[in-house]
């Protein structure tokens, strides 16, 4: 199949088409220190995608185990951390707005992705005036597993009524995010190069494009039909 095919374009937010300044990273360093926790930029890097409580019991192991009521505690520090950032400084990606707009004239459908959870999502969405914009949100939360498994896709796809994978594109910034794709079989798997992960990452996994930011999406079907 090629991008005239695609009916149901599924977007990572944070990072993607959420400007993201480091901020959820800051979060999960001073999540992690309220609770005597150091982590790398490597590590922390390592799990940027994937759910946010799955991404804090992987940071949290090394010193406290499989302990259930650690991680929640760190998460609701995280939780807080990105509250206070988001509710002042929640801003989309350049270009983010017109590529969704795009979409939407072209009767394409449009799901938003995220490993954070509900709460964190709404507030996002919110500051951004964005709701109604997607005809699916899905949040870390909603699955059994986030990110690289592919049910976050594949909840957005019974959300939407798409019931062809081969009729998905998958955008986001990370490695987690180009694995999930890959996971689902969907058609097209593109990641933008102006998220938390660089080119060298994203190069070596499974994926279509690799472009410079999400305003460049839509490109794609311009170049395909020659325009």
């Amino acid at each position: 199949m090629t991008v005239k095919d695609i009916r149901l374009v599924v977007s990572d937010m944070a990072g993607t088409c959420v400007h993201d300044g480091g901020e959820v990273e800051a979060a999960f360093r001073h999540a992690l220190s309220d609770h005597g926790i150091e982590a790398s930029a490597a590590q922390i890097s390592a799990v940027r995608g994937a759910s946010k409580r799955e991404a804090i019991a992987r940071l949290t192991a090394p010193k406290y185990g499989n302990d259930a009521a650690r991680v929640e505690a760190v998460y609701a520090s995280f939780k807080s951390h990105l509250q206070r950032v988001f509710t002042r400084e929640a801003r989309p990606v350049a270009g983010a707005p017109e590529v969704f707009a795009w979409l939407k004239q072209r009767g394409i459908k449009l799901a938003l992705n995220t490993g954070f959870d509900r709460d964190i999502a709404q507030l996002l969405i919110d500051a951004l005036q964005w709701n109604g914009l997607a005809d699916a949100i899905v949040c870390g939360d909603d699955v059994k597993a986030g990110r690289p498994a592919p049910y976050m896709i594949f909840r957005s796809m019974e959300l939407t009524g798409i019931v062809n994978v081969r009729e998905v594109l998958v955008v986001g910034d990370t490695v987690s995010d180009l694995q999930s794709a890959h996971n689902a079989g969907v058609a097209m798997g593109v990641a933008v190069l102006n998220g938390a992960h660089k080119r060298e990452q994203l190069r070596n996994e499974t994926h279509t494009y690799l472009i410079d930011s999400i305003d460049k999406l839509s490109g794609l079907w311009r170049d395909e039909a020659g325009t």
